[in-house]
């Protein structure tokens, strides 16, 4: 990043960043392990492993393309991260239907597994694919899928979060067009 990104003076804030949040490490998480799992229990011609990868691609994208789009659009940050959120939901389906056309059931979040997945989540500090490489590579398709929601789950409520977050911000802070404006106006103030 630029100094002029990280500067805080003018109507462009600072944006970008999304390496640094939660929901973008857990959509990476999510990525390759649907990346993983496509690859393992499809058939390579079966169209399923492109959509699911797409859904899972488009999640993680999303969220990188929201925040650099911040600096300019609240309004296309808000969209963009609602598109990865509807992605993920998406990519959730597709994991419930292979847990059903295969006979296995899908974890309620009272699961004891789902409780141990989530607290693996909350008690490490910067979870990454190894964090949950045993339950995500697994032998038993049905840990593999499950876990998978699991973190689906976690990540888009972060996004729910976030779009909450985002929500407020432009309530207080206004879009570009009013940061543009107040700067005109303080500039014109100056030389009188």
């Amino acid at each position: 990043m630029s100094n002029k990104e990280n500067s805080t003076e003018g109507f462009i804030p600072t944006h970008g960043g999304y390496r640094n949040l939660f929901s973008y490490q857990k959509a990476e998480i999510i990525y390759d392990g649907t990346v993983y799992f496509t690859n393992r229990f499809f058939n390579k011609y079966d169209r399923t492993i492109g959509q699911m990868v797409q859904a899972a691609r488009s999640g993680k994208q999303n969220i990188a393309e929201g925040s650099m789009a911040s600096a300019t659009s609240k309004e296309t940050e808000i969209k963009l991260t609602n598109v990865a959120r509807a992605s993920l939901e998406e990519l959730q389906i597709d994991y419930e239907d292979f847990l059903r056309t295969n006979k296995l059931p899908i974890w309620d979040k009272e699961h004891k597994l789902v409780a141990r997945l989530r607290e693996l989540n909350k008690n490490t500090p910067k979870p990454t694919y190894e964090t949950f490489v045993k339950a995500i590579e697994h032998e038993s398709p049905e840990i593999c899928a499950n876990t998978m929601i699991t973190l689906i789950k976690i990540t888009t409520y972060l996004l729910k979060q976030q779009i909450k977050q985002l929500e407020t911000a432009f309530i207080k802070e206004g879009g570009i067009r009013e940061r543009m404006t107040k700067a005109r106006i303080e500039e014109r103030n100056k030389k009188e």
